[in-house]
This record gives structure tokens, sequence and C-alpha cells, in this order.
């Protein structure tokens, strides 16, 4: 019974992350690992003695021992990734920083070359104006 609740809740899981993908929610790199792990749970829960035959093949003396090193592993290239996206999220912000600030200063030397009033001047006229 506790095989068949893990089977559909892994199906479960898996359709959830297919809709978050499909509404923008999640990105389809980060879905694509979610579907696998969550179709990897339907499996398991449906067919509960694969991971047993897969660990008798492999020579691996206590079954569980096998499920769970798999889980670390894929938990080790989860943060390995996120690693890698958020290194990628941060040289690009640096990139950008730094474009922002050639192009400011590029805006200022503008200005003083083609002697535009500033803002102070700007509003001092406004006020006279008016």
């Amino acid at each position: 019974m506790a095989s068949l609740l893990t089977g559909f809740m892994g199906l479960v899981v898996a359709t959830l992350i297919l809709l978050l993908i499909r509404r923008d929610r999640l990105h389809v790199s980060y879905g694509a690992l979610w579907v696998l792990v969550a179709l990897g749970f339907a499996l398991l829960g449906f067919v509960p003695g694969v991971l047993d035959r897969i660990a008798i093949v492999l020579g691996v003396g206590y079954p569980p021992v096998l499920g769970l090193s798999l889980g670390i592993i894929l938990l080790v290239i989860k943060i390995l990734i996120m690693d890698i996206d958020h290194s990628h999220a941060r040289m690009r912000q640096q990139r950008l920083a730094q474009r922002l600030s050639f192009l400011e200063e590029e805006l200022l030397t503008l200005k003083a070359n083609a002697s535009l009033p500033t803002e102070d001047e700007e509003t001092r006229e406004a006020d006279q104006t008016s």
C-alpha cells in the first residue's frame, strides 16, 4: 500500500512540475531534473523491487544504501548546477554594472561637451518662466 502511495505521489509531483514549467513558473532546465526525480519516485513506488535488483547486480550488500547514495549524488549535482548558474548571474551583473558606469561617464562627457543645461539650471529656468 505504501509503495502505491509513493508511486502516485511521484506522478502527482511530476504533473505539478510540468504545470509549473508550462506556466513559466519554473525554468525548463531546472524542471527537467525535477521531473526525472519525480518519475524515479513513481517508478520505485510502483515497482519497489527494481532498486533491490539493481543493487544486487551492482554488488551492493545492503540495497537501501544504493538509493541513499543515488540521492546524495543527485543532491550534489543539483547544488553544483545551482552554483554554476549563480556564478553566471553574478558575472553578468558585474558586466552590466560596468557597462552602466561607462554609459553614465559617456553621458556626462557628452553633456559637458554640448554645454547642455544641468537639471538644476532647467529647474531654475522653469521657475522663472512660470
